[in-house]
């Protein structure tokens, strides 16, 4: 006779255990604690003697599992008797499949991913923050794999936080092999939605490779990121040009009056005299704003001799690993007179520390960019000229130069770091036409430096207006 609900609550355990039997060979067993299980009984295969092996399939605990459920699962198990597969298998198979999509999350395959690519460690990174409160790009190495020829300690840095702030907290806990393109689109909309179109299109990007990377490791099956997503996503806004004080203008002499004059226009703000001297240094070397940010005084050299010069460390340029890790791969900056006299100035202020030009609050600490854009904000050049702009000025008005020789556009480019993609040609560049670049760093420095103060001018001079004066 087949069970009943009030028979199964009614079992009470005995001195030895024993069956409630059903209908298809699934039976309740009572133990002697009083503990119900759902089991069947079922043949499959063949023992040694030859004859039908004997098997028992536990379905799962009651109340856990109900009767009708029980019932269900024998039906199910029944079925795949049929299909000619052993039912205790192909649990023990699902169950390994739910192991494995719990293990198999997208943030744990990312995470692996992640470290592949980029050549860091997450417990050594994650370590370092909660010992000292923050994670410095400039201390990758205390993190990253010296013999793993990854990504930039910059670009892991971005890639890192993308997918913390926007990929994780959305898909981080889903198995990865779950994820379909749906999911993926929504995720990416709302990054729309919030104005940041390019890093949704980034996102998308590194989310595609993730997967291509789980469908190698036997972990998904597709990828739910592809590329014809682009088809739904809004387009990305065409990059814009830095702005540059020189743009607009065809006319050299009125190129250079310009930079004069936003030079002055610096030098007559009221702020700290290091700031003022970072954005002269910045204008006189045409270097990146980020390599003057974080300029140490171990990078100068002959600041008393007739070749001043400084050697910015491979590590410190922009570029992949393979690039930071180039032997020979330093960019070598010929100073002209006006820089050195910036430096000499400067020295008075942090010549005691590391860096050139430290954060006001924190003295191990480089300035930021945007230290320099305040400046150039308040002295009235907002969306007219950024740091980065004194690049594109030294570009145009040392190339448009009536006098330039044949090799200056050449010299010119190794001024900027625009070398060659050929490792070994770009190995042998690093320090030709140094001579001409010399002349070249001391020509431009003499067409802007004319009618400015002197740094040392700056030094001592109040860097606030008082409480009744002006605001800057």
């Amino acid at each position: 006779m087949a069970l009943n609900d009030a028979k199964v609550k009614a079992a009470k355990p005995r001195e030895k255990a024993y069956k409630l039997s059903d209908s298809g060979q699934l039976f309740l067993h009572v133990t002697t604690a009083g503990g119900k299980h759902w089991r069947m009984n079922y043949t499959f295969g063949r023992n040694p003697a030859g004859k039908p092996a004997q098997k028992t399939l536990t379905i799962g605990p009651y109340p856990v599992v109900s009767l009708g459920e029980a019932r269900e699962a024998r039906d199910l198990a029944k079925k795949i008797l049929l299909e000619g597969r052993d039912p205790a298998v192909v649990k023990q198979l699902t169950r390994q499949d739910r192991s494995a999509a719990a293990d198999n999350t997208f943030q744990k395959i990312a995470e692996r991913w992640f470290q592949l690519r980029s050549g860091w460690s997450l417990a050594k990174l994650d370590a370092w923050r909660e010992q000292h409160g923050a994670a410095r790009v400039r201390d990758a190495e205390h993190w990253s794999d010296p013999k793993v020829r990854g990504w930039s300690a910059v670009h892991s840095d971005d890639v890192l936080k993308s997918l913390r702030r926007d990929a994780f907290p959305a898909l981080g806990e889903l198995p990865i092999a779950d994820i379909d393109t749906p999911t993926v689109l929504e995720l990416l909309q709302k990054i729309e939605q919030r104005g940041a179109i390019e890093s949704a299109h980034r996102l998308r990007q590194r989310m595609s490779d993730i997967f291509t990377f789980a469908i190698a490791a036997g972990i998904a099956r597709n990828d739910p990121a592809p590329k014809s997503l682009l088809k739904v996503l809004q387009g990305k806004p065409k990059a814009r040009k830095q702005p540059s004080i020189v743009d607009g203008t065809e006319d050299n002499d009125e190129r250079i009056r310009r930079v004069r004059k936003l030079l002055s226009d610096v030098d007559a703000e009221r702020t700290r005299a290091g700031t003022k001297f970072a954005l002269r240094l910045l204008a006189l070397t045409a270097v990146r704003p980020g390599e003057v940010a974080g300029a140490e005084w171990r990078e100068f050299e002959g600041l008393d001799g007739d070749a001043p010069l400084w050697r910015i460390p491979a590590a410190r340029m922009k570029g992949d690993k393979d690039r930071k890790e180039e032997t020979g791969g330093d960019h070598l900056v010929p100073l002209s007179r006006q820089a050195v006299e910036v430096l000499i100035a400067l020295h008075q202020l942090s010549g005691r520390f590391a860096l050139l030009f430290p954060g006001e609050r924190h003295m191990h600490r480089p300035i930021s960019e945007n230290t320099l854009n305040a400046l150039l904000k308040r002295a009235g050049y907002e969306n007219r000229h950024v740091p980065h702009g004194f690049r594109a000025a030294f570009s145009t008005i040392m190339n448009e130069r009536p006098d330039r020789q044949p090799d200056d556009r050449a010299a010119i480019d190794l001024m900027l770091a625009h070398v060659p993609g050929n490792k070994v040609e770009a190995a042998y560049n690093r320090a030709a036409y140094m001579p001409r670049r010399r002349e070249l760093a001391q020509i431009y420095a003499d067409m802007l430096i004319v009618g400015l103060e002197t740094p040392e001018a700056q030094l001592g001079r109040p860097i606030r207006f008082a409480a009744t004066g002006p605001k800057s």
